[in-house]
């Protein structure tokens, strides 16, 4: 759950002259910042009214209501639970809409190399946002962190999923292998990935189910619903019941983001 932000009246007047006036909503937040304006406030109160201009929505008086967050189910090994409210649907639409022409298709880490190969495994496109690349995307970043209870600066950059008819994944771990170089350097840099949420941007008419075969789960995407669960046990070691797939896509499209948290701050190559 992510708390209700309330402001003066005054603070909301400023920001939405300033965005009429042409000013961008990274410069809006940074001179929050230098009013020692909480960074996850100002980038809220920024946002709600930079959307409020865009679309017409009505315009936040003196508050931003939190995000409601809820557990629907839980599993014990692998730690796992799905939740409801992650996203709400504008922002699973934005979410598409600034992924689909950075799309390329995806790849898998090949254990042996370490490098980044395209494999008849995963015949998905995604691509990657930079870690709080603007405002929208550090608010989805801080939310995450939130919910996955980790620091912000522990994850990897959002990374959008596009499977469209027939599309899936086979079995695979989201740890690094500690089988490569390659491996071997970005655990060094930043700890091993220890927890992983995947959130789905839209309602799939039939298949792309998210299983989970060694524990015998199976997650319906459902958009703004996201499944989290941890990539290692409790003793930080590498948990291989954490192995999952996505079913094939049977009728319609699936999208989804995933976020990738580190034991320590992420340093990318």
């Amino acid at each position: 759950m992510t708390a209700d932000i309330r402001f003066a009246p005054a603070l909301g007047e400023w920001v939405a002259r300033h965005l009429a006036q042409g000013e961008r909503p990274e410069e809006l937040v940074q001179a929050m910042r230098d009013l020692d304006i909480d960074d996850e406030a100002a980038h809220r109160i920024v946002d709600a009214f930079a959307r409020n201009r865009d679309d017409g929505s009505p315009a936040p008086v003196d508050r931003i209501e939190g995000t409601r967050v809820l557990v629907l189910a839980r599993a014990a090994r692998p730690a796992l639970a799905v939740l409801s409210g992650v996203l709400d649907d504008a922002e699973c639409a934005e979410l598409i809409e600034r992924a689909r022409g950075r799309l390329r298709p995806s790849t898998l880490v090949d254990p042996t190399t370490g490098r980044d190969i395209v494999s008849g495994q995963r015949n998905s496109e995604g691509m990657f946002f930079r870690l709080r690349e603007d405002a929208f995307i550090a608010r989805i970043d801080e939310r995450f962190a939130e919910i996955m209870q980790m620091p912000i600066a522990h994850g990897e950059g959002l990374q959008v999923l596009h499977y469209p008819t027939g599309a899936g994944s086979a079995p695979h771990f989201d740890f690094l292998a500690p089988t490569n170089t390659a491996n071997l350097a970005s655990i060094g840099r930043s700890g091993q990935r220890v927890a992983t949420m995947v959130a789905y941007l839209n309602d799939v008419p039939a298949g792309g189910e998210t299983d989970f075969p060694a524990v015998g789960w199976s997650v319906t995407p459902q958009r703004g619903h996201a499944v989290l669960f941890a990539d290692c046990d409790a003793r930080g070691e590498p948990d291989h019941d954490s192995v999952h797939a996505s079913r094939p896509v049977d009728r319609g499209e699936k999208w989804v983001v995933t976020k990738w948290m580190r034991e320590r701050p992420f340093v990318s190559v």
